[in-house]
């Protein structure tokens, strides 16, 4: 989560490396194949027969079956690959002894959290976990193959195997509870609960809660292996939930937390201590929103096991983040109170206004994924803080930390990736209430990157080793050329690679991306192919009818007011030097390397007053929100946003392209 960053307060950063059908029509769960296409290459024979089998073998209704293994991982398979939290198959059994990685996310690169130019650079190195520090969660595969004799290598890559491991640990969390093996999964309630594995009964509710949620409402999805799941809705199941007090799991949450009613959430609390002569952690006091407003909330991936992790944001001499989401089960812990300020994302700015979200996991292997009940989970809470705090459920508010800019032009190469090219932006909007969608007709001047993401495929390098391809998996990114052509150079970004290098496909390598969601003025189009403004140049990616990548969408866009053939570009919106009283050493307002030229256009997302706020010392008496006279603009300026000043820009309509484009 760090890379280099001068700005004195800048958070860390990562370099991680239905359609539903309505009404009680059946009681069968009917799984389709994908009429018209063939599997793709290495797909199971039919996951059909692999439910209808092991439902049948370990006496599981297949309703509850599929139920679970979508909050798992939606049904795909993910090849074999384990999750970031070491879970494999499409029930997400866990086997972190296997896919654990060896590096923790936290320590790598050169980022600093804080990006807090008036103290001294915060670079922590953290531990990995030994083997036999794992929790029972994440060695849920080895007890799968126990109870079904099946060899756990097989059960991390036959996608059958997985889900007969998945169903025989269901049979035996409800022969453990003295229940029947009942065919009504009404009756299984409480072996839902005990399946995620969870150490509090809030958690496991919370997460048998979604499973039974999904059953009545249905879904149907088409899976990374090409093939058309549906669960039919029964929203007449009643499940008996008193059948948690049976399964000797403690009381869950804590009072205190900032958190919806519908999440389990505990109170680990970041240590606000001071250590040596004259530094403390590992955040700091504040008073948001009364003197400062949040504009932010940025999702990270933690690189890390969750109970290391856990032990890091209690390292006074460490870094913060506000939350953690848990992978196995959507377990939400709160380190930091919103109006305090965590130091997470690189960029002290952006610290001071927004609120870090990690989730946890490692980097087990090139195409890491990640959970529904992650997905639920952290969704809820997104939505709760954005009501809360008054925030637009948009790509320029709802940040990865790979979307926050650098704060100066030395800080841009090491700045964090993550949550990276495999986060499924789209699907994450979905469950948030806001998807993405067009808003415009072809004239409206702008796009929302938005393409399929088990479909859109771009190939990538680095997951693994420097250089070597990662496999093949669904991306939420398009990539983007200096012409109509994927044989044409890839748009270059001379902050990232200052000494003039091209941008490459390396896995962290942001510089000729653009992800769903994110908003751009539509700068040309050439049959297939659509230009955007990207980094003061015209960008183009892949833009088929046949398998759209982008959006229609309209809005108010930037150019540089008359006279100026361009204007600088800034990491942070900082107040001019004038505005900073005695006491306070005033910031520079040094802009980023780029520059915007004349008749391009970016995205606005929010205008902002120039604001600092001086936090240097353990003691808050001398803390200050500095508010400055000059304005800003956010933009949608690269893969990150950028801040341009108000006076160099005038504001418009997004609509026809500019002549010449």
């Amino acid at each position: 989560m760090r890379v280099s960053a001068t700005d004195p307060h800048s958070p860390t950063g990562h370099r991680r490396t239905t359609v539903r059908t309505a009404g009680a029509l059946a009681s069968a769960v009917l799984l389709l194949p994908l009429l018209g296409a063939a599997p793709a290459p290495g797909a199971p024979a039919g996951l059909q027969g692999a439910f209808a089998t092991a439902a049948a073998e370990y006496h599981v209704p297949q309703s509850v079956l599929l139920g679970v293994c979508y909050l798992q991982s939606r049904w795909d398979t993910h090849g074999g690959a384990p999750s970031v939290s070491g879970g494999y198959g499409p029930m997400h059994l866990t086997d972190a002894r296997t896919a654990v990685a060896q590096a923790a996310h936290h320590g790598e690169g050169t980022e600093d959290a804080r990006g807090d130019q008036a103290r001294a650079t915060l670079l922590p190195t953290t531990r990995v976990p030994e083997e036999a520090e794992l929790p029972a969660r994440l060695k849920t595969l080895p007890r799968a193959a126990a109870l079904t004799g099946i060899p756990a290598a097989r059960m991390r890559t036959d996608p059958a195997a997985n889900i007969a491991g998945g169903a025989a640990l269901l049979a035996a969390a409800q022969k453990r509870l003295g229940e029947p093996l009942s065919d009504d999964p009404a009756d299984w309630y409480g072996a839902v609960a005990e399946f995620s594995s969870a150490d509090d009964r809030a958690t496991a509710a919370a997460y048998a809660d979604d499973v039974f949620s999904v059953l009545r409402e249905g879904e149907r999805r088409t899976t990374d292996t090409g093939q058309s799941i549906t669960l039919v809705a029964r929203p007449e199941v009643a499940p008996e939930t008193a059948q948690l007090d049976r399964t000797g799991l403690r009381p869950g949450g804590a009072d205190g937390t900032e958190c919806p009613v519908s999440v389990s959430c505990v109170w680990v609390p970041a240590p606000y201590e001071q250590f040596g002569d004259d530094d403390y952690g590992n955040h700091d006091l504040g008073d948001r929103p009364v003197y400062q407003s949040i504009k932010y909330i940025v999702i990270h991936d933690t690189e890390g096991q969750w109970d290391g992790v856990l032990k890091l944001i209690q390292d006074p001499t460490y870094v913060s983040w506000n939350y953690t989401v848990r992978s196995t089960d959507g377990l939400i812990a709160q380190h930091v109170k919103a109006k305090d300020v965590a130091w997470h994302a690189g960029n002290w700015y952006v610290n001071a206004k927004s609120i870090g979200i990690e989730h946890e996991g490692f980097l087990a292997s090139p195409d890491a994924w990640y959970t529904e009940a992650m997905y639920r989970s952290s969704a809820r809470l997104v939505g709760y803080l954005a009501g809360k705090y008054g925030l637009p459920l948009d790509r320029q508010h709802i940040l990865g930390h790979d979307n926050v800019p650098g704060p100066t032009t030395s800080s841009i190469p090491g700045m964090h990736t993550d949550p990276g090219p495999y986060w499924d932006w789209r699907h994450y909007f979905e469950l948030l209430g806001s998807p993405f969608h067009t808003t415009a007709g072809p004239g409206g001047g702008l796009v929302t990157i938005l393409p399929d993401y088990t479909a859109n495929r771009p190939k990538y390098t680095g997951c693994a080793q420097p250089g070597v391809p990662c496999p093949a998996h669904g991306s939420s990114e398009v990539r983007l050329y200096s012409a109509p052509d994927d044989a044409s150079p890839l748009i270059k970004d001379i902050g990232l690679h200052p000494s003039g290098g091209d941008s490459t496909i390396d896995v962290n390598d942001v510089g000729s991306r653009a992800s769903t969601g994110q908003r751009y003025a539509v700068a040309g189009r050439d049959g297939d192919w659509t230009a955007i403004w990207y980094l003061g140049q015209r960008a183009w990616f892949r833009n088929p009818k046949v398998q759209r990548t982008a959006v229609d969408a309209s809005g108010l866009v930037v150019t540089p007011r008359a006279g100026l053939t361009d204007i600088p570009v800034y990491g942070r919106a900082y107040p001019e030097k004038e505005a900073y009283p005695d006491g306070v050493p005033a910031q520079s307002v040094s802009p980023l390397p780029y520059r915007l030229p004349a008749g391009q256009r970016y995205v606005i997302g929010d205008r902002v007053p120039g604001e600092y706020y001086y936090a240097v010392t353990f003691t808050t008496d001398s803390h200050r929100v500095v508010v400055g006279e000059d304005l800003y603009y956010e933009i949608q300026f690269g893969h990150r946003v950028a801040f341009v000043r108000a006076a160099d820009v005038r504001v418009e309509r997004s609509g026809a392209l500019p002549s010449g484009a």
